[in-house]
């Protein structure tokens, strides 16, 4: 039962990596638009910028027992970086680092 949980969890962080991964090569004003303001923006010795954000996974997993299914709440937290370099006026998003392996 614990490791069903596990699997949840993990394929549950899985979703916000891909969605992470997918803002490579664009502004950094579109992960922007769809989780708010960063809660650090760091500048790195090279000129290019971290941008953090702590992302909370929340839900209920089911979990059956002999006749009965039951619903038990959940809750993650994960900082996601992005790092990104000055193109123009505008960041460009170059790399996702993850925080740890939970938070793939």
């Amino acid at each position: 039962m614990k490791a069903f949980v596990f699997v949840v969890l993990l394929a549950l962080a899985s979703c916000t990596s891909q969605a992470m991964n997918g803002y490579i090569g664009g502004s950094i004003t579109e992960p922007i638009l769809d989780y708010g303001p960063p809660i650090n923006i760091l500048e790195l010795d090279d000129g290019r910028r971290a941008y953090q954000w702590n992302v909370i996974t929340s839900g209920y997993v089911p979990v059956s027992g002999p006749g009965t299914t039951t619903y038990v709440p959940y809750s993650d937290s994960c900082i996601h970086t992005l790092t990104a370099r000055k193109v123009g006026e505008d960041y460009i998003v170059d790399g996702y680092r993850r925080t740890s392996f939970f938070c793939d």
